[in-house]
């Protein structure tokens, strides 16, 4: 049987492990042809010195049903971009969806952290690597993109419009980069919308990737040991979740609806039906507020 995404074209930018890879994933669940990118390969591994490869994600992605192909790139690199979007020009002659996915930033941000106290160069390459990527591939991707109508363009970052916008975040380095992707979306939308595509921000919620089931000392077989120690991450998700929201959107023929929006995981399963691995549906930013923000006890009855 043929998925809903049959034929179309993605690149995932960032694709290595973590949102990422959710996303990867469930576009070749949904039968999509999806170039996945990054700097950690089997042959060389980032400075993030993790076993997640981009060639792992690949394989993932053939064995959900679409097509997995990794690419070698640093996407601040715009010499390499230009050559990764030259390459899928030239061998599919279309792109269809575009995830802007790139992070990088774990090992360089310092939790309550002033900007005259925390490290500059690790905050200064912290937004390169956040927003700079996400410029470049915008700049080199979209005109491949918008060859035939109805592309789209995710922007994935942490925190909703209307949450970062009241909610410090971790320090100045983290709050500009989560609030510069969502800036991003705002302003694709206004400049690809008219020429018949569609840009939105998306944001995972509280999401079980391989960094944070590791620093919980869990899998995702027992994540549930987690709570012992931090009740509230019963709110969590899997990268999958993510990825089924991007798949949504990507086979959405009314999407544009959401041109410049902020969106999340949990709030666009509400609106298409999908759920997570485990059959649940965790909303996380709406917990956030009313229930971890507010001090109260964790329990999530009626958020997942």
């Amino acid at each position: 049987m043929s998925g809903p995404l049959e034929g179309k074209v993605a690149l995932v930018a960032g694709a290595t492990r973590g949102a990422g890879r959710g996303i990867a994933v469930e576009l070749g669940a949904a039968g999509a042809t999806v170039y996945v990118t990054g700097r950690s390969t089997r042959a060389h591994r980032s400075e993030y010195d993790r076993p997640e490869t981009i060639e792992d994600t690949a394989d993932l992605v053939t064995a959900a049903g679409g097509q997995g192909i990794a690419v070698p790139a640093d996407h601040l690199d715009p010499s390499a971009v230009r050559q990764l979007v030259g390459r899928i020009a030239d061998e599919q002659g279309r792109l269809d969806v575009l995830v802007n996915d790139i992070w990088g930033g774990e090992k360089l941000f310092e939790w309550d952290t002033p900007v005259w106290e925390h490290d500059l160069d690790n905050g200064l390459r912290l937004l390169r690597l956040a927003v700079e990527t996400h410029a470049v591939t915008s700049h080199c991707a979209l005109p491949l993109l918008l060859r035939r109508p109805g592309g789209l363009v995710v922007e994935v970052t942490d925190g909703t419009a209307e949450y970062n916008r009241d909610t410090y975040r971790v320090n100045f380095f983290y709050d500009l980069a989560k609030a510069s992707v969502l800036r991003m979306a705002f302003a694709l939308g206004h400049e690809i919308g008219p020429r018949g595509a569609t840009a939105v921000a998306l944001t995972p919620g509280w999401m079980r990737s391989e960094i944070m089931l590791e620093a919980y000392g869990v899998r995702e077989e027992n994540w549930r040991d987690a709570l012992a120690r931090e009740p509230h991450f019963a709110i969590s998700e899997t990268p999958r979740f993510t990825g089924r929201a991007v798949a949504a959107l990507a086979a959405d023929p009314d999407v544009a609806r959401f041109n410049g929006s902020s969106l999340s995981s949990g709030g666009l399963a509400r609106e298409y039906g999908f759920t997570d691995l485990d059959g649940s549906r965790p909303d996380a930013w709406r917990y956030l507020v009313e229930v971890q923000d507010a001090g109260k006890p964790a329990d999530v009855t009626g958020y997942r």
